[in-house]
Parts: C-alpha cells; sequence; structure tokens
C-alpha cells in the first residue's frame, strides 16, 4: 500500500493491490493507531485524519506494524437484515443480463451477507461487497432522473439501497421500507463500514 500526505493533518492510504479491504484497515486503524481522528474508507483508499498533536511519520510507523484480526472482525461487525420486496422495474433485465431466472437472481442476493465498504453519494447511501459475483452487472445505459427512497440495486459488484429520491443509473431489482437515513438516529445511517448486510425476501 502506498500512503500519501493529504495535507498538513492527513494521510491518504491507497490499497492498490486491493489484499485487505478498505473497511478492515479503517477498523485495524481506529483500534491501533494514535492521535486518529477519523479513518474514512472509499473504493480503494482510506484517509485518515489525525489530530494537531500528532505527527505524521509516526502514523507511517504504526502503519507498517498494523495487525489484522480478520475472524475478529466479522464477529464483532453489526448485521443488518434487509426486507426487500423484489419488484424492482429491472430484475427481468438483471436476469437478462447475468442469464439467471429472476428467482434465481434473488435467491443468490439473498444468499450469504454482504459488507458495507463505504459510504458515499449521499448521505445514507452505502456501497455493499461480497455478492455473488454473477450478479455484477453494468449500470443503465440511460440514468433514471429519479429513483425512489427504499430502492434495491446493483452495479458493478456493489449493490445498495437508495436511501432518498436521486438520480441513479443503478439496476432497480427490489424495494424496502428500512430507513436507511434517519437524522433522529444516532448515528442518522442505518449502514456504517464494517457492518454486514443480510438481504431477505418480505413476507
Amino acid at each position: 500500500m502506498r500512503v500519501l500526505r493529504y495535507g498538513d493533518r492527513a494521510l491518504l492510504v491507497d490499497l492498490e493491490s486491493g489484499a485487505v479491504p478498505p473497511a478492515a484497515l479503517a477498523r485495524a486503524c481506529r483500534a491501533q493507531v494514535d492521535g486518529l481522528l477519523d479513518a474514512t474508507p472509499a473504493a480503494q483508499t482510506v484517509l485518515l485524519t489525525l489530530d494537531t498533536r500528532t505527527d505524521p511519520s509516526e502514523v507511517r510507523r504504526q502503519l507498517a506494524g498494523l495487525r489484522f484480526d480478520g475472524e475478529t472482525s466479522v464477529q464483532a461487525a453489526r448485521l443488518a437484515r434487509i426486507a426487500v420486496r423484489y419488484d424492482g422495474p429491472d430484475l427481468a433485465e438483471v436476469a437478462r443480463l447475468t442469464g439467471l431466472t429472476p428467482d434465481e437472481v434473488v435467491r443468490r442476493h439473498t444468499s450469504g451477507t454482504w459488507e458495507v465498504a463505504f459510504g458515499g453519494f449521499a448521505p445514507g447511501f452505502a456501497y455493499l461487497v461480497g455478492g455473488d459475483p454473477a450478479l455484477a452487472v453494468p449500470r443503465r445505459d440511460e440514468p433514471r432522473t429519479s429513483v425512489p427512497a427504499g430502492s434495491v440495486a446493483l452495479a458493478g459488484r456493489y449493490s445498495a439501497v437508495y436511501p432518498r429520491p436521486s438520480p441513479g443509473g443503478w439496476q432497480l431489482i427490489g424495494t424496502t421500507s428500512a430507513p436507511l437515513w434517519d437524522l433522529d438516529r444516532e448515528p442518522p445511517a442505518l449502514l456504517q463500514p464494517g457492518d454486514r448486510v443480510q438481504f431477505e425476501v418480505a413476507a
């Protein structure tokens, strides 16, 4: 991994090899790096924000000695169960793109757990990884100008739930009533990096 200066009080860790998931690195940093204000994972990087007393070169030294206990991290991660009505307007298109039946798309989407890799795009929007590789599909050729809140979607290797109405180009396979973003909740986002997500067919 490459560690780059990011202004006076931050470091950007580029995980170009892909050997360590960004969410796992962020968890390890929060637990083991002194003087850290925040660790923010993205698709391939983790931004480390340091307090004003911390020497960035000391953090570089600590990064070299980080320990990753994958089993402990999985056990400690929160599990969110999200009930989904698989009634999305793109379910048939996803089935065509993957060569699966719609029922098989649903079965594969609900088998196993996904992991929140990072957040972005909109408040409460979580990029989920770790699903069945057969469900990797391209974005729509023409994005929608408005995607309803609660839409469950696929794009590339990711799955996600739209927390609020917004434009979007992901393939919509279902809907959920789970509140992904709630300002009256602490934290407002239902899903945090490192959390696991189990999609379930709504009764």
